[in-house]
């Protein structure tokens, strides 16, 4: 996303007003803003209250009931937060609160831990763009469908639920592609986080997981290929920073080609970005704008943040395929649209006139290019996962994971 255009000019037009078209209560739900009360900013509990005055929030609990998810059919099936710790424990998704009042034409803030996007955002295949207009902001609209439309609930447990949506959108070049997105949501217990991420979980951590299968499928008449272009599927997951956060990104010391494209609004500073061992690390504290990509030939399955000051360690894990053909996102429809990256990260910062869309910071996984034919589907697959606790065993995870320990990524 090219949050330096959008939030320039969505703050000159109050950003923090932007919102949803509609508030919905439940009956069971008209004591939501007392409950808030009961809970500190910032806790899962206080997260929970304010969302369900917005919407018929999911909530999935593992077995312990300790770990919790918010899932929000209305908001486009995103995980909006989660928690270790039950409703008084921390929550750890970015919710921007004030953006639930008014709609925005453009993209809608709510923010959220994990959500589903599609691409490209710019170049000459283009969703976000109409045909023959010039890429900036004031032609840059968020398809409706990933914005501001509500999702249908499929399938829904207390541990997982199936969400899907249909749409018909025409991209850039004018081709029209009839899409369906299907979204399932889970919640893992310990013994699949340990699995799938080959650690050990001692009971001096607390730890929650979850897992998205995202697919889209050709609901048209064409195939989709490098003549028409294909969308792809685009996991974003937003976060609160802290002064000592710090974004890490392990990457293949042997792949040819550049590490990271670190320009993307302007040059990242030197001394925010360092490399150490085959990792790329980034200061996420929220005070300087900074986005990076990294391609498909050098990023590994996982990344991660660690907030020394808070001690939590974050990590998502999420499907790579180095012979895919990754688009590229630029505002430009004159580079190369099937040449771009395969993961993202981005710590927001003040505008040149001080003023701010979070801060938040923001971690991103894409797939390939759909190239499909009428009713194929391509799936991506990406799970999120905190811990905190005992210092000693979260960077024993660390060193497992993302291969380097938390002294070493600090800055």
């Amino acid at each position: 996303m090219n949050y330096k255009i959008i939030v320039s000019a969505c703050l000159a037009a109050s950003l923090y007003g932007c919102g949803n078209r509609t508030n919905q209560t439940t009956s069971s739900d008209e004591n939501s803003t007392n409950k808030m009360d009961q809970y500190a900013a910032g806790s899962f509990g206080y997260d929970l209250s304010f969302l369900k005055e917005k919407d018929s929030i999911l909530v999935l609990k593992n077995k312990s009931g300790q770990g919790q998810l918010l899932v929000s059919p209305k908001y486009q099936a995103k995980v909006f937060t989660s928690t270790a710790d039950g409703e008084a424990g921390k929550s750890f998704g970015w919710i921007n609160y004030g953006a639930f009042d008014k709609e925005d034409d453009h993209m809608n803030a709510y923010g959220g831990e994990d959500r589903l996007w599609l691409g490209p955002e710019g170049g000459k295949f283009s969703l976000f763009f109409k045909p023959e207009t010039k890429m900036e902001y004031a032609n840059w609209h968020t398809p409706a469908a990933i914005d501001v439309e509500s999702w249908q609930v499929d399938q829904a447990s207390e541990q997982q639920v199936s969400l899907s949506k249909t749409t018909q959108l025409t991209n850039y070049a004018g081709s029209q592609l009839a899409i369906k997105m299907t979204r399932q949501i889970e919640i893992l217990e310990d013994d699949a986080i340990q699995k799938q991420l080959g650690i050990t979980l001692t009971g001096d951590l607390k730890s929650v997981g979850f897992k998205t299968v995202n697919t889209i499928i050709n609901n048209g008449e064409r195939a989709w290929d490098k003549t028409s272009g294909a969308p792809c599927l685009w996991s974003l997951d937003m976060f609160t920073p802290s002064p000592k956060t710090t974004i890490i990104i392990p990457y293949h010391e042997e792949a040819s080609g550049k590490v990271a494209t670190t320009d993307y609004f302007g040059e990242i500073p030197k001394d925010r970005i360092t490399y150490k061992n085959g990792v790329l690390l980034f200061k996420a504290d929220g005070k300087s704008r900074g986005k990076l990509g990294i391609p498909p030939q050098r990023v590994k399955p996982v990344a991660g943040s660690y907030a020394a000051d808070t001690k939590v360690l974050t990590l998502i894990y999420f499907d790579i395929d180095p012979k895919g053909t990754y688009l590229n996102q630029e505002w430009t429809p004159d580079k190369d649209p099937f040449t771009g990256d395969a993961m993202n990260a981005y710590n927001d910062g003040p505008l040149d006139d001080g003023s701010q869309m979070g801060p938040f910071y923001e971690m991103e996984s894409v797939s390939p290019a759909a190239f499909l034919k009428p009713g194929e589907k391509l799936s991506h697959h990406h799970y999120v996962f905190h811990f905190t606790g005992n210092e000693e065993h979260l960077n024993e995870i660390a060193q497992k994971v993302l291969g380097i320990s938390l002294k070493e990524a600090s800055f």
